[in-house]
């Protein structure tokens, strides 16, 4: 997504920041080959050609009659039944003139015929079936018409999903070489912690982002090392830290990124590897941390739960999918017009929680919540995706936004 260059000081513009982090993406894992039964989720290491035609033979694609459109008049006409093919046989008889098989969808085309006709639209008179009009081809599925042997079925880079293990299956394909799951560790930063169903103490609060950022983690394919609650002291968070460097491919934290926190955390990936500050032109959001820890790379977001899950939609996800192989990582906006009047100029990128809702007309709009407060979740839950409000832009009533669905974002 590009937005227009508008004045933000010192922020960093978000696409400019999505950049930087894909320039630094690590290289994929090691691959291995899996089943196709365990490829669900998985990204390709190499390109996939397919070994056979697809359809591998003229088949119907209906239930009906097989015919030689050729032995029918222009007008329509009868001919005589002269067997029936099912899915699974072979047709090696040939179609003899004036004569028309039954046939069932996916069954194989007898030699000499052209044409399927749906039996609905057929009329049994005896050992003869009249017929209307015909067209040469009508309801075959053409040898090869899909893919033809030795033709790309599956570029290397993509993430599988039902519908690619189904094409390699057809295709006869029982293994595909993948790489291996990202290894990523999920810290959280910030003695007020506590689990959900612990008592809390005054100050205290539960960890929300714990369990939200694994399931995003979870849901774009990596597997997840919860290291759990990094306590801040200088001692604690470098073991934690340089533990979880010794055991994943990825770090990932949430919280002691914002200014004006204490500096445990900077401090330790300081002296076990390197840490970058940025400030970022986005709302909810704003602080983002990028470093390495003895060599691996981590990234620390902010600590409030919707910045927390903004900031990793739409900045980290990028990331962690390239680190995974995936090529096309960016998600695709829609355009939609809004519900609603936003006259407030703001210096960051804002994305908003906001949902689809169908008017008297059918048409789709784009209604927010009203409630975006960068620490509340309530509004995530309502909503169904992002509306992005670009920096300094007003937006009124019918004006096209840009949607970014959750269904996109979330896998």
């Amino acid at each position: 997504m590009t937005g227009r260059v508008c004045d933000i000081g010192k922020l960093m513009p978000v696409d400019e920041a999505i950049s930087r982090l894909l320039d630094q993406a690590p290289p994929p894992p090691l691959a291995q080959m899996v089943r196709l039964d365990q490829a669900m989720g998985r990204v390709l290491a190499a390109d996939i050609h397919s070994p056979v035609n697809l359809p591998a033979w003229d088949n119907s694609a209906m239930d009906g009659y097989a015919l030689r459109a050729a032995d029918l008049p222009q007008a329509g006409g009868s001919l005589s039944i002269g067997g029936r093919i099912a899915a699974g046989d072979q047709a090696c008889t040939p179609l003899l003139a004036q004569q028309a098989v039954q046939i069932f969808t996916g069954a194989p085309l007898p030699p000499g015929a052209d044409t399927v006709v749906p039996q609905e639209r057929c009329r049994v008179e005896g050992e003869h079936v009249w017929f209307p009009p015909v067209s040469v081809g009508d309801h075959v599925r053409k040898e090869g018409e899909e893919v033809r042997c030795g033709d790309l079925l599956l570029k290397a880079g993509k993430r599988l999903r039902a519908q690619e293990l189904g094409l390699l299956a057809g295709a006869g394909i029982a293994r595909v070489e993948v790489y291996r799951p990202l290894q990523v560790c999920l810290l959280s930063s910030g003695n007020e912690l506590r689990e959900p169903g612990d008592p809390l103490a005054p100050g205290q609060i539960y960890n929300s982002n714990r369990y939200c950022l694994a399931a995003l983690l979870r849901g774009w394919g990596v597997e997840v090392h919860d290291y759990g609650v990094m306590v801040d002291e200088l001692a604690a968070s470098r073991h934690a830290l340089s533990l979880a460097s010794s055991e994943c491919d990825l770090l990932l934290s949430s919280g002691g990124v914002s200014v004006g926190e204490e500096d445990h955390l900077k401090q330790a990936i300081e002296e076990l590897g390197n840490v970058d500050f940025w400030r970022l032109a986005i709302q909810p959001g704003k602080p983002l941390a990028f470093g390495e820890v003895a060599g691996k790379p981590w990234i620390g977001m902010p600590g409030n739960p919707s910045a927390a899950l903004i900031t990793a939609l739409v900045v980290v996800r990028p990331f962690l999918l390239r680190a995974q192989g995936v090529t096309d990582v960016l998600p695709v906006p829609l355009a939609v017009p809004a519900g609603f009047d936003w006259l407030q100029r703001n210096k960051r990128r804002q994305y908003l929680r906001a949902r689809l809702t169908p008017g008297a007309d059918g048409q789709l709009s784009v209604e927010l919540h009203p409630q975006q407060s960068s620490a509340m979740l309530t509004a995530a839950c309502w909503a169904d995706g992002l509306a992005v409000i670009e920096c300094e832009q007003q937006v009124l009533k019918h004006d096209n936004v840009m949607f970014l669905s959750f269904a996109d974002l979330m896998h």
